[in-house]
């Protein structure tokens, strides 16, 4: 059950990042839009938290510092400050 609970986080966080890339490449979000960088923020989270658990050390590195982007690119944009190009 374990395994199957944390193979769901995976695809659950997976499909959050994916759903702002494609809608950021289709042209119906922006890099600096809040729905994007929530997306991203929860999507990497969660893809960090299984890679802690499943001790996929490459895989944490790689979606520890996204998610950490994505919630500096948030604190930027909470306060006033511009978060990127804005695609």
């Amino acid at each position: 059950m374990i395994g199957g609970m944390w193979l769901t986080v995976q695809i659950v966080g997976s499909l959050l990042v994916l759903v702002a890339f494609v809608a950021v490449q289709a042209d119906r979000m922006r890099t600096d839009a809040w729905s994007y960088l929530w997306l991203n923020a929860t999507g990497s989270l969660l893809m960090a938290v299984d890679a802690v658990v499943e001790g996929d050390w490459g895989f944490l590195l790689l979606e520890g510092t996204w998610a950490v982007v994505s919630f500096w690119g948030l604190i930027a944009k909470s306060r006033g400050r511009a978060t990127g190009a804005g695609h």
